[in-house]
């Protein structure tokens, strides 16, 4: 599906990263996979590798020319990033104004620098597929009650930093409407990562359907993105339905 096919996949390192890897790799690209480690946690034949971190511009056009000059062409770059710093995920009361504004131009603005460099670079080739991963609670509020009882919570700053992304996905693809790139998001549901289960049960009473997603589930909707078939969508924000409601 994806043959000859040459891919960067950002936040390579990260849970939805591998499984990103995995997948293209399985269906015949050739990946190049991207994060701020210098070496990624595991090996997967096929698969080449160039550290970057998605705040520091430099490194990101270092990353563009490396990957031209090796395969001589980008396909698509796909940004699961997961930038934070060490005091994230705080209640909302308990975060500093200092660690609010430094998580937003981590994630945010990391993700800003990438869709603003590789458009560029695919404006100069002719064409390209950009996508973003954003999130669930980019489109509803959270669901405080789920962590209630945890020691967990939902981080204002996520929220703020997944709508931001869904908005500025749309506006990149009006802006470089014409040229032959495409931006799209995905915005998975609840993702099955070892939470506690309390959680995992207070979650599902949501969940029209079968409850929080496994990594894999993403496979199909991002696979078709990165297809032919959808040449056609731009600007657009996919949700992995995890089966809530409003």
């Amino acid at each position: 599906m994806l043959k000859d096919k040459v891919i960067v996949v950002i936040g390579a390192n990260g849970l939805l990263g591998k499984e990103i890897v995995k997948g293209c790799v399985a269906n015949g690209a050739i990946v190049v996979g991207s994060d701020v480690v210098k070496d990624l946690g595991f090996r997967i034949e096929g698969l080449d590798y160039k550290r970057c971190d998605i705040t520091n511009k430099e490194m990101i056009l270092e990353l563009i020319k490396f990957v031209k000059d090796k395969y001589k062409k980008i396909d698509v770059v796909i940004n699961s990033a997961y930038p934070r710093n060490k005091n994230y995920g705080r209640k909302f009361e308990e975060v500093e104004y200092r660690d609010f504004c430094e998580n937003v131009n981590l994630h945010l603005g990391g993700y800003f620098l990438v869709s603003q460099q590789f458009a560029e670079f695919f404006k100069l080739q002719g064409y390209g597929n950009i996508i973003n991963f954003a999130s669930i609670y980019g489109i509803i509020p959270p669901r405080f009650d789920i962590y209630s009882s945890q020691n967990m919570t939902m981080p204002i700053e996520y929220n703020v930093i997944k709508h931001s992304i869904i908005s500025m996905s749309k506006y990149i693809a009006k802006y470089y409407k014409g040229y032959n790139i495409r931006i799209n998001c995905i915005s998975p549901g609840g993702i099955l990562n070892n939470q506690p289960k309390e959680f995992l049960e207070k979650y599902n009473k949501y969940a029209l359907n079968k409850g929080m997603l496994d990594k894999e589930d993403i496979s199909g909707t991002l696979l078709f993105l990165l297809s032919d078939l959808s040449k056609y969508i731009n600007g657009q924000n996919i949700v992995v339905d995890d089966g809530w409601s409003l």
